[in-house]
């Protein structure tokens, strides 16, 4: 930035999710539950695909790589807002919160695209069963997954550089729990009119084509096992189910966040949550534990590692080494 454009501002104080100091233990035992969780599923998912070679396929392929999108999701975030709980004032430097502004739309709009990939590979391997391992190849699966991070960077590079250079010179509370677009341009000491319209036009725009690429993706699928024995289409109705339910419940607020009109309320609280923590957590739950080959794959993984007598065998050690 020139030197005319550097912000006067140095910090931002967050106002956080409650104000009450009562509540502030309760929501610090929560989220930190919580965020312990993600990285515990997700990792174990990565892991479990990453060990079984019968998991070395095109759709647990793009769900490791989902697991590690969600680990970003919730990271960017989640620890800075667990840590601030056990304090007074809730502070950020300027770098650090346009840090979060980056992450948060590199990592969500590299989750949009994959999703759209992950539909993608359901529609072949329904709709296109004998040729889907030459459709889904691994040289074909590496650049979904490149896409996907090249439309995140492209997205959050196009995001912050709405932000890097306004003018920050007043007011520096955030009402949330981490930077975001839509908070911090309200911030600035100019007209942000033409900046809000960018905004909502960029990650609407992101955010509605991806919907309604998997919308599309979803329709014709259902339609085409219609036409499928009554066991198939259970199975099939089940697992689409499970995907439609994580698409609605991670486009939801983000649309609703970025599509809908600014006004001078803040952004709702609890639409924030849900997309960086909840959504994480449900996604290896809906898409890879509710699954059986998933779950066999990890009591394999458990009995690899984890044999009878074996957890003991470290306790005891332990213990004697402590009584040493």
């Amino acid at each position: 930035m020139n030197e005319t454009n550097h912000s006067r501002v140095t910090e931002f104080v967050f106002l956080g999710l409650s104000n009450s100091q009562e509540l502030q233990p309760f929501l610090f035992f929560i989220f930190s539950l919580l965020y312990l969780t993600i990285l515990l599923g997700n990792v174990l998912i990565i892991l479990t695909v990453t060990s079984d070679s019968r998991l070395h396929t095109p759709m647990y392929f793009l769900l490791a790589n989902l697991s590690f999108i969600d680990i970003g999701v919730a990271s960017f975030a989640t620890p800075k807002m667990i840590s601030d709980l056990l304090v007074g004032r809730k502070t950020i430097s300027f770098d650090a919160c346009l840090a979060q502004i980056f992450f948060v739309h590199l990592f969500t709009g590299s989750e949009m695209v994959l999703l759209v990939s992950m539909a993608y590979d359901r529609y072949v391997a329904i709709c296109k069963p004998l040729h889907y391992m030459t459709i889904m190849s691994c040289h074909v699966c590496i650049i979904l997954v490149f896409i996907s991070w090249l439309v995140g960077f492209i997205h959050t590079t196009s995001q912050l550089a709405f932000t890097v250079n306004l003018p920050f010179c007043g007011p520096n509370q955030v009402d949330s729990f981490f930077c975001d677009l839509p908070l911090v341009t309200k911030l600035a000491c100019t007209d942000t009119y033409v900046v809000s319209l960018l905004i909502v036009a960029d990650s609407g725009f992101l955010s509605m084509s991806s919907f309604l690429l998997l919308v599309v993706s979803y329709t014709v699928i259902l339609i085409t096992v219609r036409n499928h024995s009554s066991a198939s289409m259970a199975k099939a109705r089940s697992t689409l189910t499970a995907h439609i339910t994580v698409v609605t419940l991670f486009f939801g607020p983000c649309i609703f966040i970025y599509v809908w009109p600014f006004s001078s309320y803040s952004i709702d609280k609890v639409l924030a949550v849900f997309y960086t923590i909840f959504t994480p957590i449900l996604n290896p739950v809906i898409y890879t534990l509710r699954n059986k080959e998933v779950k066999a794959a990890m009591s394999k993984l458990k009995s690899r590692y984890l044999k009878p007598g074996q957890v003991s065998a470290v306790i005891r050690n332990v213990l004697f080494l402590e009584t040493k």
